[in-house]
């Protein structure tokens, strides 16, 4: 496989997985975007230039994510490996349950599909595979490539994922806190074994949550409860459960946004300002959580420059 162009451009959303009760299986795309130029260099070299989230901190070479998820692509459909020259400008919050690492992984593979000279070769289904092979789960790969809402699965053959339809009354809200939690922390509190009844009852709460999202969103409060995870998490994020609870019974169809410690609030259009007004309530008193209303997206966009 031959390369066709040496400057690409990819926008990639941040998305909010589990949605409760859709635990390792259910994700939104959300309209808050990292974007990322690669070139593709005659030399060796690699560097990576970040400005927003993660400058300062992230890798500027070959320990980058980006550049990981590349070299794999580029291993994938047998092109050559170049040297790269990146810009990042990030705007997806790092370590708090909003997909950043996916974006990341999702924008390399992507990136590639633009570098090579036959793009369909790096199509959706094996452009997820990839990247759900980083992840080491679907949930946030799904919707960041598919946008929109998703279900995404595995079977002996690979990862699968499903686009479901939104209602247009559904608006999502994502409360961030400045602390970070990392997600092998938010797994690590997690039993091997629930309870018999804790996982039917969160199954038949899935099964209504597509219903909610689809056609019912009067349905999202109880559509989004659930017994698998949320709860097990408050020893590791306790702020973040604290204030999921107090949304909770002020009649707020809130979760843990992916393993947290964001919270993800679905609210209801037709509700007016109650939600609004729901919301400030809860926060009055809780400082240092940003309030984010970014609307739903389509999934993740590559052009070459």
């Amino acid at each position: 496989m031959r390369l066709g162009a040496d400057h690409v451009r990819v926008r990639v959303p941040a998305t909010s997985a589990n949605l409760g009760p859709g635990f390792d299986a259910m994700g939104l795309a959300l309209a808050h975007f990292d974007e990322v130029e690669v070139r593709a260099l005659g030399s060796a070299d690699v560097h990576v230039e970040v400005t927003g989230e993660g400058a300062g901190e992230l890798p500027t070479g070959e320990d980058h994510l980006i550049v990981r998820a590349i070299r794999a692509a580029l291993d994938e459909v047998g092109a050559p490996q170049v040297g790269l020259h990146l810009v990042c400008h990030n705007t997806i919050p790092h370590g708090r349950g909003m997909g950043s690492s996916a974006a990341a992984v999702v924008a390399g593979i992507l990136a590639v599909r633009m570098l090579i000279g036959e793009p369909e070769a790096l199509h959706n289904t094996a452009a997820f595979k990839i990247a759900s092979a980083f992840e080491g789960h679907p949930d946030n790969a799904a919707p960041a490539i598919l946008g929109g809402a998703t279900i995404s699965w595995t079977s002996p053959d690979g990862p699968h994922a499903t686009q479901l339809p939104l209602h247009p009354d559904i608006e999502p809200v994502v409360l961030v806190p400045a602390e970070r939690c990392a997600t092998k922390t938010a797994r690590g509190v997690l039993p091997a074994q629930v309870p018999h009844a804790d996982a039917a009852f969160t199954a038949g709460r899935a099964a209504l949550l597509v219903q909610a999202l689809s056609h019912r969103p009067e349905l999202l409060f109880e559509a989004t409860e659930e017994r698998l995870h949320q709860a097990y998490r408050s020893a590791v994020m306790p702020a973040t459960w604290e204030l999921v609870c107090d949304l909770r019974a002020a009649g707020q169809a809130a979760v843990i946004s992916g393993a947290g410690p964001s919270v993800l609030v679905l609210e209801r259009a037709s509700d007016g300002d109650a939600g609004a007004r729901a919301r400030a309530e809860v926060l009055a008193g809780r400082s240092g959580w940003q309030v984010l209303m970014p609307g739903f997206a389509d999934g993740a966009l590559a052009e070459r420059l």
